[in-house]
């Protein structure tokens, strides 16, 4: 962190300590650089990450971005629908997986 004042990013507490320029790059150039390009909305970025993620059986990072796709719009129906496609198309266990964990997250919002 730079600034003393400034509360650390998700990156900085995961790993900061650990790997900082990770933790540097992950905030500066992917959440800064990346996921504010104005060619894609912040909705459609987060149904192809969640897709990603789920087609390549990430569950660590899919449980945070499952979270931001909801922030960005996506709603939890159309989450549930990409996971239930993706069987078909990438794999049913990274699928199963991914609705877990989408169950688990849910749930805990309502």
């Amino acid at each position: 962190m730079n600034n003393t004042d400034k509360q650390p990013t998700a990156a900085e507490k995961m790993f900061g300590d650990f790997a900082p320029k990770l933790a540097e790059l992950t905030d500066r150039v992917l959440f800064d650089d990346v996921w504010e390009r104005r060619e894609l909305s912040k909705r459609d970025r987060s149904l192809i990450t969640v897709a990603a993620l789920t087609a390549t059986n990430r569950p660590d990072q899919l449980r945070f971005h499952l979270a931001k796709a909801i922030e960005n719009g996506v709603t939890e129906q159309e989450l549930i629908e990409t996971i239930t496609h993706l069987a078909f198309y990438s794999g049913w266990p990274g699928s199963v997986t991914a609705i877990m964990i989408a169950r688990e997250l849910f749930s805990v919002s309502k």
